[in-house]
């Protein structure tokens, strides 16, 4: 397996403590932003038509759609093994880095049990069951670099992280439930009933879970522009970072907006635009946005 998705950069060791912070490709980070705060990552693997692809190399989200709307299929998503993980955490320690690692939640994924498999074998190895999943697990990310920058130790980024995870708000409205409802994450009475309804849902990870937290009515642009303001009204916001995260398929200016909506009233220094990866995307389908943050 090919390992990190952003080999074309360096950690360098003069002018950063000894910690590198890593995490699952479902992070959901941009290359830029992965640049930026000097997070490697490792990809999860997206089967489809027996074929297997690395989730954001050789694999988009754009292909899992292209790919539905000609033969009705979805992927299927798998982690990386115990030996995979093991590879990837020794190409750092064997450096003398201790490592920080966060995973999409273990109620959704496999991964985060392997890396901790593997993490129990290998001495300075941290690993996060971040709860969430997408941007929920890049705000962390960020987070723990910025303590790196710091210089906190991993052993206080990892105990950090524990406390801060619990204060991610994650959330996301999804256009309909046809990807849900096919990638068995509800029956197709339920996803039949809200669509003739044209119930816009609003999930939520609770308990790093996904649950229907909200239920939206009404064209899409008017869902979104409601579903944002409802996220940020009354919110303690940290100032830091705030996350746009959509799945592609929405009007440009839409998304222009929203970021302008966002900028005047969330009060964070940095709103970010990202697009969600293949694991996100193949479970929710393409129209889906979030609006991700860290809580006072």
């Amino acid at each position: 397996m090919n390992q990190s998705t952003d080999s074309n950069f360096e950690i360098n060791m003069d002018t950063h403590p000894p910690v590198v912070i890593t995490a699952d490709s479902t992070v959901d980070l941009t290359a830029e932003l992965l640049e930026r705060f000097q997070i490697k990552t490792i990809p999860l693997t997206i089967v489809l038509d027996g074929k297997s692809y690395l989730d954001g190399q050789d694999f988009a989200p754009d292909d899992i759609y292209r790919h539905y709307h000609e033969s009705g299929m979805l992927p299927k998503t798998a982690a990386p093994g115990i030996q995979d993980m093991t590879d990837f955490f020794e190409s750092f320690t064997k450096k003398g880095f201790e490592v920080v690692h966060l995973d999409i939640s273990a109620e959704l994924s496999n991964i985060c049990n392997a890396a901790r498999l593997a993490a129990q074998d290998l001495e300075g190895v941290y690993v996060v069951d971040s709860r969430m999943l997408s941007t929920g697990i890049g705000l962390l990310a960020i987070e723990a670099a910025e303590c790196r920058d710091k210089g906190m130790s991993a052993r206080d980024i990892y105990e950090h992280l524990q406390v801060l995870k619990e204060k991610v708000s994650s959330t996301f409205v999804i256009d309909n439930l046809e990807f849900l409802w096919k990638g068995g994450r509800c029956s197709g009475i339920v996803a039949l009933g809200a669509n003739l309804l044209k119930i816009k849902p609003e999930l939520k990870l609770v308990d790093g879970k996904i649950v229907v937290f909200k239920k939206y009515r009404g064209n899409m642009k008017q869902v979104y522009r409601q579903y944002v303001k409802d996220e940020l009204t009354d919110r303690k916001i940290r100032p830091n970072h705030i996350f746009l995260t959509e799945s592609g398929e929405i009007e440009p200016q839409i998304i222009e907006d929203l970021l302008q909506y966002i900028k005047e009233t969330s009060g964070c220094r940095e709103v970010h635009h990202t697009r969600a990866g293949c694991t996100v995307s193949s479970h929710c389908g393409p129209k889906t946005l979030g609006v991700l943050f860290i809580e006072e």
